[in-house]
């Protein structure tokens, strides 16, 4: 540990209440997406960011654009930090939207509760709390290293829950941002370096509605739907015997999230639709997926009298295939990262997706790293009283100063 890594940390530490209250007030403004509303969090934000002397240029998304995603507003944040002599720009990409708190809550979603060491609420791990981890260590750098080369850009975005196509894939598509290396939003405990890719689809059967008492006067949509899902489930148990080699990373799967369809309980369905979440490892190639996932459906509709079937894809994100230029970025993290956790930090895959992969796409190297847990089952993201240790946030604010330090030497 040099000097200047103690005074970052020192830094940090005198500065801790002031971050964990930062992250406090992004909490309490909902961005619940659906329904996607997220403009008021960026104005937030901003307003929050300016207290620290960082301005946020605001780029709002056209309402079309918008509304063709599926969402109903969105600005996303860039503080652009230049430094006096040319070097790289380093860009730290941290999301604000999230799933809705949904049921079981013992703690406020929206409150920010603090009880023994953790802080409570929707978007507190993933991934507002590195919304603060990631201020907060350019703030360390600029008080104590003060930088001379390059740049660091902060950038907020929300729809990372949506495939990301009006947050980083918009900001990419107008030449807003285009640094030379990334961090995104991630747990502490590891450093990922791929992931998985996730094709969305929506697949509605028809048949003929008709009375219940007169059941042969119609054709059930959902025995049609049954016999779909019962041939997709069969996938499944195949896709268990296709390994990645990736570290992190398992096997492919699928998984029906949604269905709904029928009027009453004395009707026979005339309609059904589900919708489906298949996780592909780096190895597949997505359209041969969606190829032959449209056929496993067609296949079974066929045998099914009087059934129809529209497919429709909903969302294809690609995997994450590290770029060798990550290796500085994997080797500062992880150099830090064990100091100041005490424990090796690993490179890795997982089977999560994120909007990394669209900066990879447009050659930027990327990693995924920051303020959590070593699961996200431990984080409770997507589930009730999600949370962040504050330890994990400190220090991971410490490990990001420290690698942006290096990264600009």
């Amino acid at each position: 540990m040099t000097n200047q890594d103690q005074q970052l940390d020192h830094w940090i530490d005198e500065h801790f209440n002031e971050q964990v209250q930062f992250l406090q007030e992004l909490i309490r403004v909902p961005t619940d997406t659906p329904p996607g509303n997220n403009t008021p969090h960026a104005e937030r934000t901003a307003e929050l960011l300016q207290a620290f002397g960082l301005e946020a240029e605001k780029h709002v998304v056209p309402e079309a654009e918008v509304r063709a995603a599926g969402l109903e507003s969105i600005t996303n944040l860039v503080v652009r930090r230049r430094y006096s002599q040319p070097g790289k720009t380093i860009l730290l990409n941290a999301h604000g939207d999230v799933v809705p708190p949904g049921e079981g809550w013992t703690k406020n979603p929206y409150g920010g509760d603090i009880e023994n060491g953790q802080i409570y609420g929707r978007a507190a791990a993933v991934s507002k709390g590195d919304f603060s981890t990631y201020t907060f260590a350019l703030r360390a750098l600029e008080a104590v290293v003060r930088p001379q080369k390059g740049g660091v850009e902060l950038l907020f975005t929300y729809d990372e829950e949506f495939g990301g196509e009006v947050g980083p894939a918009w900001l990419l598509k107008h030449h807003i941002v285009k640094p030379d290396l990334m961090i995104a939003a991630g747990f502490s405990y590891q450093v990922i370096t791929a992931h998985n890719g996730c094709l969305q689809m929506e697949v509605t059967v028809h048949g003929k509605m008709a009375h219940a008492a007169i059941p042969e006067s119609g054709v059930d949509a959902l025995q049609g739907a049954v016999h779909i899902l019962n041939a997709l489930y069969a996938q499944n148990t195949l896709y268990q015997q296709v390994f990645s080699k990736v570290r992190g990373i398992t096997h492919p799967y699928l998984n029906v999230g949604r269905i709904e369809g029928g009027t009453n309980t004395n009707v026979i369905p005339g309609k059904v639709s589900f919708k489906l979440d298949r996780r592909m490892i780096p190895e597949e190639n997505p359209a041969e997926v969606e190829a032959n996932l449209r056929q496993v459906i067609q296949t079974a509709a066929a045998t099914m009298p009087g059934i129809s079937v529209e497919i429709k894809r909903l969302l294809l994100c690609n995997a994450l295939k590290p770029l060798p230029g990550n290796a500085p970025l994997v080797e500062a993290i992880q150099k830090h990262g064990q100091e100041i956790f005490g424990e090796p930090i690993p490179a890795l895959g997982t089977p999560l997706y994120t909007d990394v992969r669209l900066f990879c796409e447009a050659g930027i190297p990327g990693v995924i790293y920051g303020a959590g847990p070593r699961t996200v089952l431990e984080s409770h993201a997507k589930r009730a009283d999600e949370r962040l240790n504050l330890e994990d946030l400190r220090r991971a604010t410490k490990v990001i100063a420290r690698t942006l330090r290096d990264l600009l030497a």
